[in-house]
């Protein structure tokens, strides 16, 4: 059993890209929602408790990581 370095590399190469610009995107759409809403979410769900809120950024979060994903994958 042989590997091939390189297509190894390219892989790997892939990976740190996708990888970078998932976090990218995942940053924008945040400081996105953060922007739109007239209210500190930070304030809301540390100091005030509001579990709610951290629910629907939560979704939001993981609705925006499957988007990322599926795209990723192909």
């Amino acid at each position: 059993m042989s590997i091939d370095w390189n297509h190894l590399a390219m892989q790997l190469l892939a990976t740190i890209i996708y990888t970078i610009l998932g976090f990218l995107l995942f940053t924008g759409a945040f400081f996105f929602m953060t922007k739109i809403v007239k209210f500190p979410i930070r304030k809301e769900i540390e100091e005030d408790q509001n579990t709610a809120l951290a629910i629907v950024i939560g979704a939001a979060i993981l609705g925006f990581a499957w988007i990322v994903a599926a795209a990723v994958h192909g």
